[in-house]
C-alpha cells in the first residue's frame, strides 16, 4: 500500500536557512511560503503573522501580501488570512508548549531561535508593579530572518586599519534599515579572522549583543559568522556587558550596537581607558545630527572615534556615503559606495 505524503513533507525548495525558521509554522502555512519564488525566498527579511489579518512579508527592496498560492499581491483582500490557530501553533512550537518557561524572553518581546532568527511577539501584557512580567493572548508575530552579508566590509578595511595593522576606534552612523548591524557584524568577523594583506593578525573581539542581533546566539552559541576569535555576551545590557568583557575576556576589540544613552557613553570611555579598541554603531543620519545629541559632543571633540563611517540609502541599503576622520571630520573616503558581499547567509547557511 502506497502512502501519499503531503507536499510539505517533501524536501522543501526553500534555502536551508529559510526552511529552518519556517519549522515553527503550521504545515499549510509553510507550504504557502515554500511556493514563494526562489529569488524572493533568498531575499526574505521578515514574515509577519497577524491574527485575522493578511499574511505579510518583507524582502530586500520590497514588501507585499502573500496569497494561498504563494504569490505576492498588492491587494490585502487577496492574501491568505492568518487564523488564530496559526498563531497558537507557532507560539507553542516557539516555546516548546511552555509559556511559563519562556517568561524572560516574552518579557523582552522576542525569542531567538536556532539559526539566530528573531521572533518578535505582541499581545496582552501581564503587568506587575508597573513592569511587564510576560505576554499572553499573542496576537501577532514578526519572524525576522538572520541575514549575514559575508565580506561586505572588505572595501572599507584599508580606511579602517592603521599601517601597523591595528584597527582605529570606529563608529558607524546610520539611519534605520541601512545596514549598520550587517556591516558591524562583518567588521567583527574580519578583525577576528585577521586581514593579512593589511598586516592585521587575528584579534580577540568581545561583543556585547544586547538584542541578539549581531551574533544571533541560540543557547549561548553564535548562529551567525562572527569569526573564530570572537566572544559574545548575549542579551546583556551594554553598560554592564562592556565592562564585564574587558575584565573577564581580555579582548583586543570590543563591539556593540546602537549606543546612545549617557551611561553607555560613560562605559565606552572606561573601555577606552583600558586600551581596548572600540567598534560601535549609532542611529544618526549625519555627523551634524549626532553632535546635537546630549553627551556626544565631548566624545566627538576629543576625537575618541578615529573613523566615522556614514551609511545611507543613496544607492540602496548598505551604501557608504563617506568615511570621515574623527579628529577633524575630513573625508578619508568619499562615497557613495555600495557594499557588495562575497556571499549571503541566512541563519548561518549560504543562500547565494
Amino acid at each position: 500500500m502506497t502512502t501519499c505524503r503531503p507536499p510539505w513533507s517533501e524536501t522543501p525548495p526553500a534555502p536551508a536557512g529559510v526552511a529552518e525558521v519556517l519549522d515553527i509554522l503550521p504545515p499549510h502555512l509553510k507550504e504557502i511560503l515554500f511556493k514563494l519564488p526562489r529569488a524572493l525566498q533568498e531575499s526574505l527579511e521578515e514574515i509577519r503573522l497577524r491574527s485575522n489579518r493578511p499574511l505579510h512579508v518583507r524582502w530586500l527592496g520590497g514588501e507585499g501580501w502573500i496569497d494561498v498560492r504563494g504569490k505576492p499581491t498588492a491587494v490585502a483582500g487577496e492574501a491568505y488570512q492568518v487564523k488564530p490557530q496559526d498563531l497558537r501553533h507557532a507560539v507553542q512550537a516557539l516555546t516548546d508548549n511552555s509559556l511559563y518557561a519562556w517568561e524572560n524572553e516574552l518579557r523582552s518581546g522576542y525569542v531567538t531561535v536556532k539559526g539566530g532568527h528573531r521572533v518578535g511577539l505582541v499581545g496582552e501584557a501581564v503587568v506587575e508593579k508597573g513592569e511587564v512580567r510576560t505576554l499572553k493572548n499573542i496576537g501577532a508575530l514578526n519572524i525576522r530572518l538572520a541575514r549575514s552579508v559575508v565580506g561586505c566590509s572588505r572595501p572599507l578595511l584599508p580606511y579602517l586599519i592603521r599601517e601597523n595593522g591595528r584597527p582605529y576606534h570606529i563608529l558607524l552612523l546610520s539611519p534605520p534599515r541601512c545596514g549598520k548591524t550587517t556591516l558591524l557584524r562583518d567588521l567583527v568577523r574580519s578583525f577576528s579572522i585577521g586581514v593579512p594583506e593589511l598586516g592585521m593578525r587575528g584579534l580577540n573581539v568581545g561583543v556585547v549583543d544586547e538584542r541578539s542581533e549581531i551574533a544571533g546566539c541560540y543557547q549561548g552559541i553564535p548562529q551567525l559568522d562572527v569569526g573564530p576569535r570572537t566572544d559574545v555576551l548575549d542579551r546583556c545590557p551594554k553598560v554592564s556587558g562592556l565592562l564585564m568583557l574587558v575584565r573577564s575576556m581580555g579582548p583586543d576589540v570590543v563591539a556593540t550596537d546602537e549606543v546612545g544613552r549617557p551611561a553607555e557613553l560613560e562605559a565606552l570611555q572606561e573601555v577606552l581607558h583600558s586600551g581596548v579598541t572600540l567598534l560601535a554603531s549609532v542611529h544618526a543620519s549625519t555627523l551634524e545630527e549626532l553632535k546635537g545629541r546630549p553627551g556626544w559632543t565631548p566624545l566627538l571633540e576629543q576625537g575618541v572615534w578615529e573613523r566615522l563611517v556614514v551609511l545611507g540609502r543613496s544607492l540602496g541599503p548598505g551604501t557608504v556615503e563617506a568615511v570621515l576622520s574623527g579628529k577633524d571630520g575630513r573625508p578619508v573616503l568619499v562615497g557613495p559606495l555600495r557594499l557588495t558581499p562575497a556571499s549571503v547567509n541566512v541563519g548561518g547557511k549560504k543562500v547565494c
